[in-house]
């Protein structure tokens, strides 16, 4: 059997995840994806069929490039920048706890970045 790369890996890892992790309309999925050079973060409703996206937050939204210091996602402070405008935004829909998926990503550094400063701003995961 061939040896599997690292993005084999994590795609093994995600699928099997997924299985357990379900948003719904009282505790949404915060589901989160990262590069090489961006960030992104979402806020799901997954009932009915068909995912919803109630919220969502990237680094490369207009109003955060333009922030000085910003590279884009690249740093763990850019990641907890973006944790702050996804609450911000969570919590003006009324959205305070939410399902984590890390996306089959491993718990530390950027991931772990997030969910900290998501939970410190309110968010219940």
């Amino acid at each position: 059997m061939a040896k599997l790369g690292r993005h084999e890996k994590r795609e093994r890892r995600h699928k099997r995840i997924r299985k357990k992790i379900f948003g719904t309309p009282e505790r949404p999925r915060l589901c989160v994806y990262r590069s090489l050079n961006a960030f992104y973060a979402q806020i799901v409703d997954d009932t009915g069929g068909t995912s919803r996206t109630l919220v969502c937050a990237s680094s490369l939204e207009p109003e955060f490039v333009q922030l000085k210091g910003s590279r884009g996602g690249k740093s763990v402070e850019d990641v907890q920048r973006v944790a702050e405008v996804l609450v911000k935004k969570a919590l003006e829909k009324g959205i305070k706890r939410v399902v984590f998926d890390r996306g089959g990503f491993l718990y530390h550094g950027k991931i772990k970045a997030f969910a900290d400063k998501c939970r410190e701003l309110g968010l219940e995961l």
